[in-house]
């Protein structure tokens, strides 16, 4: 290895190492502040047990880092988000993302399969005579998400329900749920029961 290269590496290196201890606090201090300010709601690993508050856990750290900028710049509504958030430093909001980005998620139960079947065809293929898009085409075939579109597997059913009704009424608002408001609005109550039955179970 030339010695111009092997100096490029070396520098690498260090800064890797140097790195590391540094996200580790970060990560320490992001679990903290989970354990002290979000565990009522989501839970220490955000795999929250209370069905209207959302599993955190697995979701993209970006998507978290701007659900929390829109919480705060107003753009989406909450009583009781906005003063929590307010709680929080923004210079931790990228920590808190990764914190909950690395846990592992957890599924929840399905009760009604006949529900979730139909759930499941409309989540993967849409309707295309109403002008309902397949969910998967954002949210992806296995609803991981990913920075820009959240992590629907596993969720609670409840909160899918609360959230597509809110798009479906305008209450989320903002620029980026623009899409979700047109999808929303052609759904039945029916076929948005059956898309969160199949999601939850995931």
């Amino acid at each position: 290895m030339r010695i111009g290269g092997m100096l490029a590496w070396q520098v690498a290196v260090l800064g890797l190492l140097a790195a590391t201890p540094a996200r580790a606090d970060d990560m320490e201090k992001a679990k903290t502040i989970a354990a002290s300010i979000c565990v009522a709601c989501h839970g220490v690993d955000g795999n929250s047990v209370i069905p209207n508050f959302p599993k955190l856990a697995g979701h993209h750290p970006d998507y978290i880092v701007r659900q929390l900028k829109e919480f705060i710049a107003g753009r989406r509504k909450s009583d009781i988000m906005v003063p929590i958030v307010t709680m929080v430093d923004p210079n931790d909001f990228k920590a808190l993302g990764d914190y909950y980005g690395a846990q592992k998620p957890t599924p929840g139960t399905v009760t009604d399969a006949k529900a979730a079947e139909r759930g499941k065809k409309l989540y993967m293929d849409g309707d295309e005579d109403r002008g309902v898009p397949a969910c998967s085409g954002c949210h992806k075939d296995d609803a991981s998400g990913n920075k820009r579109f959240p992590r629907l597997a596993g969720q609670h059913k409840e909160y899918l329900i609360t959230e597509m009704n809110n798009f479906k009424t305008g209450v989320r608002n903002s620029e980026t749920g623009r899409v979700m408001r047109e999808v929303a609005k052609r759904m039945s109550d029916e076929e948005i029961g059956a898309v969160a039955e199949f999601l939850t179970g995931m």
